[in-house]
């Protein structure tokens, strides 16, 4: 299913993307993805480390003309990484979808819902998510770069 198909259902909406939002939103990735390294309990690292990739689906989803509507907002901007970036990352995006549900066990049902291995795991994913989003928009959409702006150095 396409993303004009999911639209089309009522799940996204239209979205005009900026290079301003786009350097917003990866300043919340950057902050998270340091804030999740510090001394902090497994599960905090853990949310933090899910807010940072589920930033960078937005990011993708952004600058592919779309946002998400209220409803499953969160599932559907991690369920549009695979139909982005390509099929082969269906796995991730399940991968992130396991950890949504985790990080809400985390959240609001009990503390030590995560563990320190997991909570690294999935900084570990953000970071290596992170440097294929960076790659992707210089590929796709230069133009939202916050480097690519015109009168902006490099």
């Amino acid at each position: 299913m396409s993303l004009k198909q999911w639209a089309d259902n009522g799940w996204l909406r239209t979205h005009q993307s900026s290079a301003r939002e786009i350097a917003d939103l990866l300043g919340i990735v950057e902050r998270d993805l340091a804030d999740a390294e510090g001394q902090i309990s497994a599960d905090w690292r853990f949310g933090i480390a899910y807010n940072a990739a589920l930033k960078l689906c937005a990011i993708l989803l952004h600058a592919s003309g779309y946002r998400p509507e209220k409803n499953l907002a969160h599932y559907r901007t991690l369920a549009s990484l695979p139909i982005i970036l390509g099929a082969e990352r269906q796995d991730d995006a399940n991968y992130l979808d396991a950890c949504r549900g985790k990080r809400n066990t985390a959240e609001y049902d009990m503390a030590g819902a995560v563990t320190l291995a997991d909570a690294t795991e999935l900084v570990a994913f953000a970071k290596e998510l992170k440097q294929e989003v960076l790659a992707w928009l210089q590929r796709e959409h230069p133009e939202l770069l916050p480097s690519q702006r015109p009168g902006r150095p490099r």
